[in-house]
């Protein structure tokens, strides 16, 4: 016989985990291809949030797209220290290559809990969009996680 625990019995980074599992068992592309696109900055802003909110280092990651805009794979690619991380275009293209992406949303969080792009993120922004059209590799927006707040880039014009 298994025993159940209530909800109200888990702690805060418990239940954080098992949103993140439901979330992606919903977001998974080869459970339920019909039901996983990400139809608007606010659904890949929710499920970022609760991937990196929390984090207490910098990390960059990258939510790998088919043509229909439903998630192949989220893959955390560089990870860097409480203020910043180093981040190279090539690996970028080569695991968006690898996993047959059409298009990615890219996203890093700020451990600070402020979500305000800095100067280096808009130039890598850039770096990573024109890196990806050499290869017809569409950003759809880059997402920055600060605690429970967002900024995006494709609602600010940015991309």
């Amino acid at each position: 016989m298994t025993q159940q625990i209530s909800i109200i019995e888990l702690s805060d980074d418990e239940v954080i985990k098992y949103a993140c599992t439901v979330l992606e068992q919903r977001l998974a592309y080869r459970t339920d291809p019909e039901n996983v696109t990400i139809s608007s900055p606010d659904a890949s802003r929710r499920y970022l949030m609760l991937k990196l909110g929390e984090r207490e280092q910098e990390v960059f990651a990258v939510m790998f797209l088919d043509n229909r805009h439903r998630l192949i794979k989220y893959e955390e690619l560089f990870y860097g220290t409480i203020d910043g991380a180093s981040v190279h275009p090539r690996e970028v293209v080569k695991a968006a290559l690898r996993h047959n992406a059409a298009a990615l949303i890219i996203a890093h969080n700020h451990p600070s809990g402020v979500p305000e792009p800095s100067r280096a993120d808009e130039s890598i922004t850039r770096r990573l969009k024109e890196a990806l059209a050499f290869v017809d590799i569409r950003v759809l927006d880059h997402i920055v996680v600060g605690g429970t707040d967002t900024t995006s880039f494709a609602e600010r014009g940015l991309i």
